[in-house]
């Protein structure tokens, strides 16, 4: 086992933009800074005006494996990285930050089928993180439990 130091994300995948929009203004009210908010979905220009209008900036455009063309912006996407997340996709990077094969698979799906995945880089509120993103609809949402682990 290799140990590495990984940034610790809570992750959830909402339905669609009208549920993201729930989860992510309750983070916001529970006192989340925008600036630990992560948003990426399928490229569409509703995709990147919800990304603009939630956290201030533009998104960016990836291209991922297995779901095509996304946008993005956050924590979780620079640390993943834009050309990783080209070539291994979503599913095989999200082990970086601490969660098993089967969680990124699950992401990857849920996210290839027009869902919201929003992250929130969490130490020390995931659990805090985890309960919003449960009750507002955030499908498979979890920690990132396995950090320091690869």
């Amino acid at each position: 086992m290799v140990e590495a130091e990984t940034e610790r994300f809570t992750v959830g995948v909402f339905q669609d933009i009208a549920w993201a929009q729930k989860g992510v203004n309750a983070l916001k009210q529970a006192g989340f800074p925008v600036e630990s908010l992560t948003i990426l979905m399928k490229d569409s220009p509703e995709a990147a005006a919800f990304i603009e209008r939630e956290l201030g900036a533009s998104p960016v455009r990836v291209d991922l494996a297995g779901i095509g063309a996304a946008v993005a912006r956050g924590p979780l996407v620079a640390t993943l990285g834009s050309a990783d997340l080209t070539k291994l996709g979503l599913a095989r990077t999200m082990r970086r930050v601490g969660f098993q094969a089967h969680d990124g698979r699950i992401f990857d799906a849920l996210t290839g089928r027009g869902g919201v995945l929003v992250a929130v880089l969490t130490e020390p509120r995931a659990a805090d993180a985890l309960a919003i993103l449960h009750s507002y609809g955030g499908g498979n949402a979890a920690i990132g439990a396995w950090t320091g682990r690869v």
